[in-house]
């Protein structure tokens, strides 16, 4: 199958793409790496009416570090992590996440900002920049606001965005040296998406321990004062202090009550934290 006819406009700046996803007479749709995209187009999935390429707009591909943070463009790609051409600050975790998306095509593509609006709830840039306590911010008619991750994914393929609104740009906190962190998805095959990720960060010197449980089938579940599931962090066996029953309690809560699932995405999260204790 092949998409529907539609209108294609490549603006330079941000403000030029506002003006053309702010017509409401249109279904308009922003397209960067086109990765997820691309196939629902080609499955008529989305029909849209305008198609507004951003790729070349110089703002969302610019990174800016600062004293405690990281700032950087909706169109930096997977590959750009991996590849350090955006300086990590946090301590290996965003690229070693990044290695593991799909494979080396897909990643030389794919956007980060393009991945959190999608808003696959089995993707990893949720999961991962959750637990690093991650903002994105967006602009609109009305401004910019600035949100946390875990409040941008309101459900499956549902992301906060208003009427004009585009993401901009991802902000990660840097992590301090005693920062430990671990992340761990479960896949049938290298590529794949996941079927559960554990995921959380132990930041004594901010103090700052979140946990994520993610590729559930809404949105992840993110605590962020995960002191009583893993201590204060600064164990050196991690797993000692896990507490596996208040972490189902937690699932349970969330709506994920069938055991295989539960127990599936606990291990998961217990294997983060075994590899953050080997790092």
């Amino acid at each position: 199958m092949k998409p529907v006819n539609f209108d294609y406009a490549r603006p330079g700046e941000v403000s030029g793409a506002l003006k053309l996803i702010a017509d409401e007479g249109l279904t308009v749709k922003i397209v960067a790496g086109s990765q997820s995209l691309g196939p629902m187009l080609n499955m008529r999935l989305v029909q849209p009416d305008l198609l507004v390429d951003i790729t070349g707009i110089e703002e969302l591909r610019r990174f800016d570090e600062r004293p405690d943070e990281i700032e950087f463009g909706a169109c930096i790609t997977h590959a750009d992590i991996e590849d350090l051409r955006i300086p990590d600050v946090t301590c290996g975790a965003l690229p070693s996440v990044a290695r593991g998306i799909a494979y080396r095509a897909v990643r030389n593509r794919g956007t980060v900002g393009g991945s959190l609006t999608h808003a696959d709830p089995s993707a990893d840039w949720h999961s991962i920049m959750a637990a690093l306590g991650a903002k994105v911010v967006l602009r609109g008619p009305a401004g910019e606001r600035t949100i946390p991750v875990e409040d941008y994914m309101l459900g499956a393929l549902e992301a906060d965005l208003g009427p004009g609104e585009m993401l901009v740009s991802i902000k990660v906190p840097k992590l301090s040296r005693s920062a430990r962190w671990g992340y761990y998805k479960s896949c049938r095959k290298t590529g794949e998406f996941a079927h559960a990720i554990g995921a959380f960060l132990a930041d004594p010197d901010r103090g700052v321990i979140r946990v994520v449980i993610g590729a559930t089938e809404s949105r992840p579940i993110v605590i962020t004062d995960a002191g009583n599931i893993i201590g204060d962090g600064r164990a050196e066996r991690l797993d000692a202090a896990f507490d596996s029953h208040a972490v189902s309690e937690v699932i349970e809560a969330a709506g994920m009550t069938n055991p295989i699932d539960k127990q599936t995405h606990i291990v998961a999260l217990g294997r983060a934290l075994e590899q953050a204790q080997s790092a």
